[in-house]
């Protein structure tokens, strides 16, 4: 009997649970897979749940904890550390025209100014060159999202205002 009233739990809060993975991941068929994830986990570990406790609670922390460590996972695959010297070649694209050398001397001297910066400016906008979202940044940083679009901001001012006299 406890197994059916646990099934009904379950079923219960589905709807719930939806819109807090849709919360997480901001995508349709992302909050299904990661609500279809949750559920089979919880009746994977049904006996690990004990009666008259909060069941959604229990749920809820299933759903987080599953979310972080696909986040975690993707993040560690997508990152790669390059320990050269030469960073300011690493993201360029392949036919950028960077060959000539004033097109090197302008990337070395934004380098130099970026790298400049104290490092709370420095990271949030070398992550953002790189192609994560504001709302990455701060989960990373584990910042507020406002103080992540200022630094950003502030850094690209500042690049303007150095390398004012390199524009056509």
């Amino acid at each position: 009997m406890k197994s059916l009233s646990f099934r009904k739990d379950l079923i219960g809060v589905q709807d719930e649970l939806l819109r807090f993975a849709y919360k997480l991941t901001t995508d349709r068929e992302e909050a299904n897979d990661l609500l279809q994830e949750t559920s089979l986990k919880a009746l994977d570990n049904e006996e690990k749940y004990a009666p008259d406790t909060n069941f959604k609670g229990w749920m809820y922390t299933i759903m987080r904890n599953i979310f972080i460590n696909n986040y975690r996972k993707v993040v560690r695959e997508q990152t790669f550390v390059d320990h050269t010297d030469n960073l300011y070649h690493l993201n360029l694209p392949q036919e950028s025209g960077a060959d000539n050398t004033e097109s090197s001397y302008d990337l070395k001297e934004m380098h130099r100014i970026v790298n400049a910066l104290p490092k709370e400016y420095k990271v949030p906008f070398s992550m953002h060159v790189s192609g994560f979202k504001y709302r990455e940044i701060a989960e990373r940083l584990d910042l507020p999202l406002g103080t992540v679009k200022s630094r950003i901001f502030f850094t690209r001012q500042k690049l303007q205002e150095e390398l004012k006299d390199f524009r056509n």
